[in-house]
């Protein structure tokens, strides 16, 4: 395709006075002291800044030489991509790099795609940007901690994103887009203070107050995650075919640690039921969404806020999340055994369920009561 040249043309150049410049698609066009003209480009090849003079008028060089070097340049960068010499990589962008990272993951079956996608295009692509991913150091990746945490964000927020650009540069290797990994990433310290979870009455709160809500989806989501301990995007995804009412488990195709069947209580069963029994007769999805592109429900943030504050909870300590930590804190303070509470709740390691052992409850006290009538001491 031509390029068309809207301020760098001929009538243009000529009405140039002496220190004045036109710049257009890369090329640059400077009227000299003498009244010779120069002209130079700066344009990005393979995530490579290319900046160089090219030459004057006076030395014949015209506009039209200038867009085939540049032309020339570009086909060279892509016979070098596809004729590789041993050892060679690809000269890939950061931006470039993301790209092309979630495309593969995307054919490969990746996890958490739609949230990687979200911390790249909202804060790892602006901030690295062009930059070659090879040259991404531990200096860059310190640089934008600082300016994530000087935005307020939380730790956490910032070790997710982390995590991202650590398994971008894991990828890169095996894809062999990088002979190895560029920069050493640490994570920040999180804050592993209590975990906030809900009392019975809360529960009860919260229900009722979903049931009251205009929104018909937002009552069964809290039903699902009180008693199943899933995960946000768990929920809103669940197919009605990947319900097993007998056997009373959800199919979880894409959970965080790997597909698994979620166990349900009876009562839950009992209430999808109903949930199913009156579905559309092609309806796959559970919470359905015909203006979504998923065809399914993807945000409920606004929503369950809403029903918080109804039930008189405060929605800056009761987040979605906080379902799942009362499921599992429950469990653990019901004095189920550590291992099932892990079938349960999906974690990856046992370590990550331990930390709901150390909540305060009665269980506790219960357990201390239960060592000292053991003992029978007397004072």
């Amino acid at each position: 395709m031509t390029i068309k040249f809207i301020k760098l043309t001929r009538a243009n150049q000529r009405k140039l006075a002496p220190g004045q410049k036109l710049e257009e698609h890369g090329i640059s066009f400077e009227r000299l002291a003498n009244g010779d003209g120069r002209y130079k480009i700066n344009i990005m090849v393979d995530g490579q800044r290319v900046h160089r003079v090219v030459g004057k008028e006076s030395e014949g060089v015209t506009r039209l030489q200038v867009e085939e070097l540049i032309a020339k340049l570009r086909t060279d960068a892509r016979q070098g991509r596809l004729n590789l010499p041993k050892g060679r990589k690809l000269t890939l962008s950061f931006k470039e790099a993301a790209e092309k990272y979630l495309q593969k993951l995307a054919s490969e079956g990746g996890k958490d795609i739609a949230k990687k996608e979200y911390r790249f295009n909202n804060h790892l692509v602006p901030f690295f940007g062009e930059m070659p991913l090879a040259k991404v150091s531990s200096s860059d990746v310190e640089r934008y901690k600082v300016h994530r945490l000087s935005a307020k964000s939380k730790a956490g927020t910032i070790n997710r994103e982390l995590a991202v650009i650590s398994h971008l540069m894991n990828k890169a290797t095996d894809w062999q887009w990088l002979d190895h990994k560029s920069c050493h990433i640490k994570r920040l310290k999180e804050n592993t203070g209590r975990i906030v979870y809900l009392t019975a009455d809360q529960i009860i709160k919260l229900i009722d107050a979903a049931k009251e809500d205009q929104c018909s989806y937002i009552y069964p989501f809290i039903v699902i995650g009180i008693e199943t301990s899933m995960r946000r995007m768990e929920i809103l995804s669940i197919q009605i075919k990947d319900i097993d009412l007998i056997k009373r488990v959800i199919y979880i195709p894409k959970a965080k640690a790997g597909a698994r069947e979620q166990p349900i209580t009876q009562h839950l069963a009992l209430f999808l039921k109903g949930y199913i029994d009156t579905a559309e007769p092609d309806q796959v999805w559970l919470f359905p969404a015909k203006r979504s592109a998923t065809a399914h429900v993807m945000s409920i943030e606004k929503q369950f806020r809403r029903v918080v504050l109804r039930a008189g909870l405060n929605p800056k300590e009761v987040v979605r999340h906080t379902l799942r930590h009362t499921a599992i804190t429950h469990l653990v303070q019901a004095g189920v055994d550590l291992p099932t509470v892990q079938r349960i709740s999906g974690h990856k390691t046992l370590q990550m369920v331990v930390r709901y052992s150390h909540q305060n409850g009665e269980h506790i006290k219960a357990a201390m009561d239960a060592l000292e009538q053991r003992y029978k001491l007397e004072g």
